[in-house]
């Protein structure tokens, strides 16, 4: 039977893929990927300049993809989307380039993106994709490293439509990564997206870059407009070797990093991957930040439920063996500040948390669970009879002892105010007595045990 040129197509890309499986492993050198300039571009021309038969060989399969990288995905609000010019009427990112930049944890010999249109309005048109290394390696950078800048494809094609609800995953990308380096995309829409429903990640807390016009592979792009925002990515996966495994955290804005420095990467998961990076045997464990401002456990807020987005931001992740769940203060501080109210959600959330903890060990998947933080004299929760501070005694009675978690992280003994225990230690907090500052989030990192990390 004679091929049509899409099925010849797919049929190359498939053979193409299996080569690129049975093929070598990179060199140490091209591997380790230098933070130096030069080094940067050096090893990853040579990298490149291997043919794909000659690259990421898996011998005895002792090579597999982990998840390094995660944005929870969650429909962009109206103060966040795109700024004028590149939200218009009923389209955004028109003839647009947009310009992030993101830290993967652990690094790999090639990499795969991945793209959510999960609460777009209508499909995604993505017209071409780039990745690169960011000038200097500075995270929020509008500039790239020349020669650094490799295509993305998905099935062999420059462009995709991603369908509404839908997250697709590119080809790999032969970029050597090393451990915490930030990496540029770089995406076009020619058309846009033909809707104001958007996915995106809007707390951030890096610098990302739009642009009119094609300019995917530019070294610069002078004039752009900054924005704190990601928008469409949601994941970066690494080809990692066999002893690597990636934790994920569920959480709210205290593990988005609320009260980080912007482009600082200092929120507490990237100070505990510091404490993994230089730690005896943690050094191949990857972190999936999957946590939103204002996230709930029980109901829908900004973005889904915790116990709705386990299967998508946990369970359905590559390489995930542990959990770290650090979430609840926004359903008690969302709660009516009454006895009924406080006690029917601290019963819920320790059911919820119930629920998670069974749906992770289905897939052998260890959950560490995380005692909620104070927030006595915070505006909004804080009651004056002390009702939401009792429903978080509750449940951080039940994190402590029911024994259902595989390990407790006592976050709550680490910064509350031992005069005070229901608030935050005062040096600590970003003005607010919830939120914290990088001081305070790097007291939440070396909190967590790291020999709980090692197998």
């Amino acid at each position: 039977m004679k091929r049509t040129p899409l099925i010849a197509r797919l049929a190359a890309t498939v053979a193409c893929a299996a080569s690129l499986v049975a093929a070598p492993s990179l060199s140490a050198t091209a591997a380790a990927a230098p933070t130096e300039r030069t080094g940067e571009a050096t090893a990853l021309a040579a990298a490149t300049a291997t043919t794909p038969a000659a690259v990421g060989r898996a011998p005895g399969g002792n090579r597999q993809w982990v998840t390094s990288w995660t944005a929870m995905p969650q429909l962009t609000e109206p103060g966040n989307m795109p700024p004028p010019p590149f939200t218009g009427e009923d389209t955004v990112l028109a003839d647009s380039t947009l310009r992030q930049t993101l830290r993967v944890s652990t690094g790999g010999e090639r990499i795969r993106l991945s793209f959510s249109n999960e609460f777009g309005g209508a499909p995604l048109p993505l017209t071409g994709i780039a990745v690169a290394l960011p000038r200097d390696g500075r995270a929020g950078a509008g500039a790239i490293e020349p020669g650094t800048s490799r295509p993305v494809t998905f099935a062999g094609r420059p462009s995709v439509t991603i369908p509404i609800g839908a997250r697709y995953v590119s080809d790999p990308v032969d970029m050597p990564l090393a451990p915490g380096t930030n990496l540029t995309v770089t995406t076009y829409l020619a058309d846009g997206q033909a809707s104001l429903s958007v996915t995106s990640h809007p707390g951030s807390r890096t610098t990302s870059h739009l642009a009119a016009g094609r300019h995917v592979d530019a070294e610069d792009l002078p004039g752009a407009t900054p924005t704190d925002h990601w928008y469409l990515i949601s994941a970066v996966e690494a080809w990692s070797g066999r002893s690597t495994t990636a934790t994920a955290i569920l959480g709210d804005s205290l593990t988005d990093g609320r009260g980080s420095t912007t482009n600082g990467n200092n929120r507490w998961p990237d100070q505990l991957f510091a404490r993994l990076q230089d730690g005896r045997g943690t050094d191949d464990v990857a972190l999936m930040n999957q946590a939103a401002g204002g996230n709930r456990v029980l109901n829908d807020g900004l973005g889904p439920s915790a116990i709705s987005r386990l299967d998508r931001d946990v369970l359905s992740h590559s390489g995930v063996n542990r959990l770290i769940l650090f979430e609840g203060v926004n359903d008690i501080g969302t709660a009516e500040a009454t006895g009924a109210a406080q006690d029917r959600v601290a019963e819920d959330l320790i059911t919820a948390f119930d629920q998670i903890i069974t749906r992770a060990h289905a897939h052998g998947i260890e959950v560490y669970g995380a005692t909620l933080l104070p927030f006595g004299d915070n505006t909004g929760y804080d009651d004056p009879g002390g009702l939401r501070e009792a429903a978080r005694g509750t449940v951080n009675e039940w994190i402590r002892t029911s024994g259902r978690f595989d390990a407790v992280i006592d976050f709550d003994a680490a910064v509350r105010d031992p005069a005070q225990p229901d608030r935050l230690l005062p040096t600590i907090h970003d003005g607010d007595w919830l939120h914290l500052t990088p001081a305070g989030y790097g007291m939440l990192a070396d909190a967590v045990p790291l020999r709980l990390f090692r197998d």
